[in-house]
């Protein structure tokens, strides 16, 4: 009992320091927020961190180490459990690679799907102008964004789009936006675009618990109701 009291009160003293370090005076983040990180945990310090934690947070930190956000994303929170950190990259890198049975225009349209039915502003704003690159049409985008008819959208677009709305709006995939998904993707395209948007949903998921905020300054781009 008098071990368990000792690290207790170890680990209040550590977050009442994290809290008293955190200058959040000058930001509009909330209160709970870390000025260092932009989530609800202070930012992990490098030399804190196992090997294999150590090295995601130097690829996290290169400009080339893969991450659109870096250390200031998801993650930069994963860094909390490394090993749920290891295994998370090599899926992550997969779902994101031609090997995964779709290109890039696939694939940040279903990432914008994803974004848009958790209503993800930080997924949103770190792959809106990913999807403009990949060649997803502005219009599009925003059928994605103000949850429009697909009316408009080319038919590869227009089923990427309603498979996503069915699977997490509806709670139920219709046999037909299934057909058509199965047609345009093929059984192992399929699986894998599925599980690149429940990827993205996790990681939604995450970064509402731990409330991810933009940079200061930078303007939502997606609407919330």
């Amino acid at each position: 009992m008098k071990t368990f009291c000792l690290a207790a009160m170890a680990v209040v003293l550590v977050i009442g320091t994290a809290h008293a370090q955190t200058p959040a005076a000058h930001t509009s983040y909330p209160t709970d927020v870390y000025a260092d990180s932009g989530f609800r945990l202070p930012l992990p310090k490098r030399e804190d961190l196992d090997p294999s934690a150590q090295k995601t947070f130097d690829q996290l930190s290169s400009p080339s180490g893969g991450s659109l956000a870096g250390l200031h994303g998801p993650g930069g929170i994963l860094l909390y459990s490394p090993k749920l950190s290891e295994l998370n990259s090599p899926l992550n890198r997969f779902l994101r690679s031609e090997e995964a049975g779709f290109g890039p225009h696939v694939r940040e349209l279903a990432i914008l799907v994803t974004a848009r039915e958790f209503n993800s502003q930080f997924e949103w704003a770190a792959h809106e102008n990913e999807a403009i690159k990949a060649g997803v049409p502005p219009r599009t985008i925003d059928i994605v964004k103000h949850r429009r008819s697909t009316h408009g959208a080319a038919e590869a677009d227009a089923n990427v789009i309603q498979l996503g709305r069915e699977m997490f709006h509806d709670k139920k995939v219709k046999s037909a936006t299934y057909v058509r998904a199965l047609k345009q993707f093929g059984p192992r395209g399929l699986i894998n675009l599925v599980g690149l948007m429940g990827n993205y949903a996790g990681t939604a998921a995450l970064l509402t618990t731990f409330d991810i905020q933009l940079n200061p300054g930078q303007k939502p781009l997606l609407p919330m109701p």
